[in-house]
Parts: structure tokens; C-alpha cells; sequence
């Protein structure tokens, strides 16, 4: 049986390029940090909301990009969004306190948090924050905390139930958009006159260009419905779900999924822990299902993937840009990892090898699974190994990469990982692209670990020091004052 080991090769931005060419720079940081840490960078950030907003003013369509907090919790994102004029989409009470302390334009931030409390919400409308209601009681309850601040809140109201080629799409966020007339004849009826209707907003799993264009067409339906019943949209909020790209070979990623077949049905050694199939698996000597994790290689990402929702065309041959456009509705995005492309990377320590009992070599690092995890079922990409000293001649290793929980599940990646030598204590692992739904999302303070360093980089003229490193908690004001 073939051992070869597939490899997929990440897309790396030259500023991460630099930084792993100063190994010295990034042990200082492991020891004043600890490990792992989290490095991030702003200015891809900047230029993907660019990429977005071209898009949309290529088509003269109205628009607001809103960060989807939620991918990423350093603030230094927060700040970037405000000074490069974008929103931000929060989804707690905290997250939304950080945007107003940070100065954003209550104007430019949306609240679509899935439960909201009477303090939340006493903070949103105060503010006169965008507030995005989700069912019934939501509605009375804002309309209570509005009229006790003798205000209106402003609200959108989510809405799903699309119907599509393949059905009715189903969420259990939202109200279904067939009963949203209704819904807003019978806030007058009920009394709930503190709430201003202002937009609809939806969000749809998995990555389809033709549903989200369906659901776009058919929100512009439903905005023409409530028109002529006498309440204006102002805006159609598409959430996030924008694909990004983080391979660089489209043969990289259609071989591992060939091996990782193989490897299932036990036509080759396993490629991943356990043989696990992320998806996968054999039923009755058959082969079922199907790859469980993001699709890390496309030809779609962010603008294209953009461009081509908008083309999607109604039964007259009418496109969603056109119509967009057309109505004058503002077209509102709250992409998260799609506008995180490129802009972090996770840096770990090595703390012990050993072979386990099938004969693998286990590479313990400092970290945890929590700390570099999604709803993916695993994280397809190469790690880069920085040897603390010279490496030695041993020539390529094959390597599970394991953390410090006291789980058998806390295996760092489910893949096996071809590493170019034998990795020795004290050497770094550098795992690329973790900014978006990665680092942070599923982090934990279990055995009472601390949770990893969130560390800004920010560029200089001068060769690279620790001077060019900051603390995210501690350093927003310093970071951005050159750039306001």
C-alpha cells in the first residue's frame, strides 16, 4: 500500500512570508506571550472589503459591508473597520459595547444576536442601533425597552423559508417570509408602536450562489409586497457565507480527497487519525457521503463569488444587480471570514514527540484543539515547521499533531502531516490563515489554561523587532493614530 502523504499547500501573504523568516523575532514572542499566540495583520483586511465594495459600485448598488464580529475577537479589527469606513455585525452585548467604545458609527452597526436580553437590547436602542428580530417575543420585548426610553427602535426583521430548486430551505433562525405582512399589520394591532420597520435580513448555510440569488429576488419581492401596504425597505441584509480561498492548487486538493477515499475503503495507509473520513465512511462494504469541511479549494471566492450571486437572473431574465440597483435598496453583507483572508496566523511551540501504539509519531504542541477549531471537520492546510536550531538531515517525517488536553480526541489536525524533517522541543509550528472562525470560535479555558495572546504587526521601515508587536488589548489607540 502507497504511504505517500497528500500534500495542500496554503496561499501565504508575503507579510507572514517575512515574519517566518525572523524565527528569532517569533521565539521572543513565544517566550513573552506564551504559546500558542496569534499574530494578526490589518491591511489584507482593508483590501478585502475593498474587493466587496468595488463589486458593488461597479453595479451602482447601494451598499454597507458589516464585519462579522463574531470570526474574530481583537479589537484591532474593530478599529480597522471604523477607520476604513466599514460596519460591523455584532452578536452580543459585549461585542456591540466594544464597537460603541471603540467610536463606530451606531449607524453602521447591526445587532443579530440570536438571544438578546433586556440589557442588550436597552443598549442597541439606545443607540439607535439596527436591531434584527428574529421571532414574536423578540418583537414585544424591544417594543417594551423602546418605550422606555420614549424612542423607536430601528429594527430588520430575519426572515427565511426561500423556495428554491431543491425545496424550501429550512432554518431555525427567522420568521417565514410569506407571514412577514402580517407581521408587521399586527404590530399596529397589538400596540407595538415603538418598533420602525426598517429592512429584511436573512443568512443562509453551505455555499450556494443560486439560493443566495433566489433569496435575494425573492426579498426584493417581498419589499415590493410591503410597499404597497405601506412600509419601506430601506435595506437587504444577505449576511455573510462569502467563500474564500485557501489553497493554492486546485490538484493538491482533488488528490487528497481521492487518498483520503482510498484510505476509507482500505486501498492505502490512513491519512488521517484513525482513518477518520471527515464524512466519509463505509456502509456495507460501500463508500457513503461526502467531505465535511469547508471546501478549502474554489474559484469563487469573495468578489467572484459576489458577482456572480448578483447575475442571477428572475423569470423575465432580470438579473439581482439590476433589480438591486433599480429599487434603490441598499444591499447590506456581513462577511467574516472572507474579510479575515490572510490576516492571521496561529504560532505554537513543540513540547514532546513519540510513537503511539500503531507506530505514528505524535508531535505534542502547546495549544489545544479549542484553539484552532471550526464546525469544519478538519483544518486542510499545511502547517510550516520553524526549527529553533539547524534542522537535521533526517529527511521528511510523517506526524500527527496533538495538544495538551487530557482528551484521546485532542488531536490538533485529523490529518497525518509530512513535515520536511524531525521536529525537536522547543521548534515552532505555524499553522496560516486562522484569523476567520479558526483561532478564536470554539477557544477554551478548560483545565484552566489561559487563553492565547491576540498580538498586532504592524509594518516598518526598519528591520523586524519586537518594537513592531503589540497586545491587542492594550494597543488600539496607539496602532491607528497614524492612520485617522
Amino acid at each position: 500500500m502507497t504511504n505517500t502523504i497528500p500534500l495542500l499547500t496554503p496561499r501565504v501573504a508575503n507579510w507572514m512570508k517575512f515574519l517566518c523568516l525572523n524565527p528569532n523575532v517569533l521565539s521572543d514572542l513565544l517566550s513573552e506571550y506564551g504559546s500558542p499566540i496569534n499574530i494578526h495583520h490589518t491591511d489584507e483586511f482593508k483590501q478585502n472589503i475593498k474587493e466587496l465594495e468595488d463589486v458593488l459600485d461597479q453595479a451602482e448598488i447601494p451598499h454597507l459591508v458589516q464585519f462579522a464580529r463574531k470570526a474574530n475577537k481583537c479589537k484591532a479589527f474593530v478599529h480597522a473597520s471604523r477607520i476604513h469606513g466599514c460596519g460591523v455585525d455584532t452578536a452580543s452585548e459585549r461585542e456591540l459595547q466594544e464597537c460603541l467604545d471603540a467610536g463606530v458609527d451606531p449607524q453602521k452597526l447591526i445587532l443579530t444576536a440570536a438571544v438578546k436580553t433586556r440589557s442588550m437590547l436597552e443598549l442597541a436602542v439606545g443607540h439607535q442601533v439596527m436591531v434584527v428580530v428574529d421571532n414574536e417575543d423578540e418583537c414585544r420585548l424591544v417594543n417594551s425597552v423602546a418605550a422606555g426610553l420614549q424612542i423607536n427602535a430601528q429594527l430588520g426583521i430575519r426572515i427565511s423559508g426561500f423556495e428554491t430548486d431543491t425545496g424550501k430551505l429550512y432554518s431555525r433562525f427567522g420568521f417565514d417570509l410569506k407571514t412577514v405582512p402580517d407581521l408587521l399589520e399586527n404590530w399596529t394591532q397589538e400596540g407595538l408602536q415603538h418598533l420602525s420597520y426598517r429592512g429584511l435580513h436573512f443568512h443562509l448555510n453551505g455555499y450556494s450562489i443560486p439560493h443566495r440569488g433566489q433569496a435575494l429576488l425573492q426579498s426584493l419581492g417581498l419589499a415590493e409586497e410591503l410597499k404597497q401596504a405601506g412600509f419601506v425597505t430601506d435595506f437587504i441584509d444577505m449576511g455573510g457565507g462569502l467563500l474564500m480561498n485557501y489553497l493554492k492548487k486546485a490538484e493538491q486538493w482533488l488528490n487528497f480527497q481521492r487518498e483520503l477515499k482510498k484510505a476509507v475503503k482500505g486501498e492505502r495507509e490512513p491519512i488521517t487519525f484513525g482513518n477518520n473520513g471527515l464524512g466519509f465512511q463505509m456502509v456495507n462494504e460501500q463508500l457513503h457521503g461526502s467531505l465535511n469541511t469547508y471546501p478549502y479549494f474554489n474559484t469563487t471566492p469573495r468578489k467572484t463569488f459576489l458577482s456572480r450571486v448578483l447575475e442571477v437572473q428572475d423569470e423575465a431574465g432580470e438579473s439581482v444587480g439590476s433589480r438591486l440597483a433599480a429599487s434603490g435598496i441598499t444591499l447590506r453583507l456581513e462577511p467574516g471570514r472572507c474579510l479575515l483572508d490572510q490576516c492571521g496566523f496561529t504560532l505554537a511551540r513543540v513540547a514532546s514527540r513519540k510513537r503511539d501504539a500503531r507506530g505514528d509519531w505524535l508531535i505534542g504542541l502547546e495549544m489545544n484543539m479549542t484553539q484552532m477549531h471550526s464546525s469544519s471537520a478538519d483544518f486542510l492546510l499545511d502547517p510550516l515547521l520553524i526549527p529553533r536550531t539547524e534542522p537535521q538531515e533526517d529527511g521528511p517525517v510523517q506526524v500527527y499533531l496533538t495538544g495538551a488536553y487530557c482528551l484521546e480526541r485532542d488531536v490538533l489536525l485529523q490529518r497525518k502531516i509530512c513535515l520536511p524533517s524531525f521536529p525537536e522541543v522547543g521548534d515552532m509550528m505555524v499553522f496560516f490563515n486562522t484569523a476567520g472562525y479558526m483561532m478564536h470560535f470554539f477557544e477554551s479555558e478548560a483545565h484552566l489554561f489561559d487563553l492565547a495572546k491576540n498580538i498586532i504587526y504592524r509594518a516598518g521601515t526598519s528591520s523586524l523587532s519586537g518594537d513592531h508587536f503589540y497586545a491587542d488589548e492594550n494597543s488600539m489607540d496607539f496602532l491607528f493614530q497614524a492612520q485617522e
